[in-house]
């Protein structure tokens, strides 16, 4: 009877659709569906309703409901497919269509046409016309044209045929020489200035993705010249080299804070050169590597040593490191546009001095990203915990700093690493961890111009074996950051707060 009762629901819910009575229509289904919670049409039924009336977040997690209880239903994993299309969630439409052979692709096409070399851009794709487009192709091509360095802004399109096919359009914004215009140009080259320094950057050497970044930067107490030469290996946008040459003259003043009374406690100028070749794989979207070596020299002039500096820290000579690295994603979760992302790294170096040494870096980082909305970037929420350790005797410049400085990337941002200009006033160990989560909130945009706003809480300690260095606490500190990106470069201004010290810190740095 309870069946029968069910069922005469479900067929007077169908007769309300089609008088598209909606309302009614759901109401009739679910009463049916708590008669008869295990039967996966009613959910099916009352996503079509909200489909119908465009409440496609609804309909999708009755879709949801539904293939749990009949995993293997073609027209639901299909329907489910398609609010993801609409709503431009492109791997969440891709892993419920690839369950009933869907999408079948026609042709590939380019809107507007790259310079790049066709045959280098036709190596990354790693789908093709007349065959259907899975979920780990479209991983695949992601991550090798996002390795390519000379697309800041692209997507994949699918777009629908009348004969049931789509047309896959890769549509982009392409990096070439110095810029797209004099402007571009100028922003690039010049957007170190305020920092003593200038940026030049050429892409796409050749039309074969050979890209050169480099750094010249002529501040009196940070002197240094970097330089990056990148491009595919054997013509493939499978793997890309990598020679990196930097050069150093650094003074420092080793402080415990960058405000107040804080004496100095040790100070030293810094020279250091190192040439570096790296090999990248980019071949798959859930797993990257990386391996290189990299040789080098320094050695420390002007020390007053204090009680930090130590022997062993002031080690000098050659050095000769080989280092690898690999990153994951361990969980992808396309529908609520959600990833969890890992990442290991390695770094064991021999030291040439008055005495052979050798010593080891580990450090490893886990990550998730998430954008709560359905559709589009109007808010997104990060978080990064990262932990580090070494092994052996660490020269200076290889300690770990967890402080805002331009040449490090573990911030803590109410933390600045500098003092009158010199390097030394953030905390320095060979042991970390860090924590760091943010939230970001578009509040303007024009295609050009993009401006981001959001809190931001860092938490961190930072040990060594000297009592002289290190956090000794629990570092927290906490504020807010706003993000603008001009010509695909983005400059952070952040206001932090250490909440231990009460210390405010105001800085600008670009990320990328």
């Amino acid at each position: 009877m309870q069946s029968r009762s069910a069922d005469m629901d479900f067929y007077y819910g169908t007769a309300l659709t089609r008088l598209e009575r909606w309302s009614e229509a759901e109401t009739a289904f679910q009463t049916g569906f708590q008669l008869a919670p295990v039967d996966p049409r009613f959910p099916i039924e009352l996503a079509g309703v909200a489909f119908r009336q465009k409440h496609y977040s609804q309909a999708a997690h009755l879709l949801r409901e539904a293939i749990k209880l009949a995993p293997n239903d073609t027209y639901a994993n299909d329907f489910l497919g398609t609010i993801y299309f609409l709503q431009e969630n492109r791997e969440a439409s891709l892993k419920y269509w690839n369950r009933v052979g869907k999408p079948k692709i026609a042709e590939l096409r380019e809107d507007p046409s790259p310079r790049v070399y066709p045959a280098l851009l036709d190596r990354a794709f790693a789908m093709s016309p007349a065959s259907t487009l899975l979920l780990s192709e479209f991983l695949d091509t992601d991550a090798r044209i996002r390795g390519l360095g000379i697309f800041p802004r692209y997507q994949f399109d699918l777009r629908a045929r009348d004969d049931g096919k789509f047309d896959l359009v890769f549509r982009s914004r392409e990096r070439n020489g110095f810029g797209d215009s004099k402007w571009e140009d100028l922003f690039l080259f010049l957007r170190g200035l305020p920092f003593q320094g200038v940026q030049p950057e050429f892409y796409n050497l050749h039309h074969e993705a050979i890209n050169f970044v480099s750094l010249f930067r002529w501040d009196p107490q940070k002197r240094r010249i970097f330089a990056q030469l990148s491009g595919p290996f054997e013509h493939s946008a499978k793997y890309r080299y990598e020679v990196v040459t930097d050069l150093r003259n650094e003074n420092w003043a080793l402080r415990n804070s960058f405000t107040g009374p804080a004496p100095t406690l040790g100070r030293l100028n810094m020279r250091r050169e190192a040439l570096a070749l790296d090999l990248a794989s980019h071949a798959s979207g859930r797993l990257r590597w990386s391996a290189g070596a990299e040789a080098s020299h320094r050695d420390f002039r002007s020390v007053v040593p204090g009680t930090v500096l130590t022997p062993d820290t002031l080690a000098e000579g050659f050095q000769l490191k080989q280092q690898a690295q690999v990153t994951g994603t361990l969980w992808r979760v396309p529908e609520r546009r959600f990833t969890l992302d890992a990442e290991a790294s390695s770094q064991a170096a021999r030291l040439w001095s008055h005495h052979q040494e050798t010593f080891e870096k580990l450090v490893g980082s886990l990550g998730w990203q998430w954008f709560p909305q359905a559709e589009g970037d109007d808010y997104e929420m990060q978080q990064r915990v990262r932990a580090g350790k070494t092994f052996g005797p660490v020269p200076f410049d290889e300690l770990f700093m967890l402080g805002l400085e331009r040449d490090n990337d573990l911030s803590m941002r109410a933390h600045i690493g500098t003092r009158d200009g010199r390097k030394g006033s953030a905390p320095l160990g060979r042991d970390y961890f860090l924590a760091s989560w943010e939230t970001d909130k578009n509040v303007y945009g024009n295609g050009l111009v993009t401006l981001k706003l959001g809190p931001f809480l860092d938490i961190g300690k930072i040990t060594d074996s000297s009592t002289a260095l290190g956090s000794h606490k629990w570092l927290w500190d906490a504020g807010t950051q706003a993000k603008l990106s001009i010509f695909g470069r983005i400059v952070a201004l952040s206001y932090g707060k250490d909440l231990r010290s009460g210390n405010n810190a105001f800085y600008v740095k670009l990320l990328q």
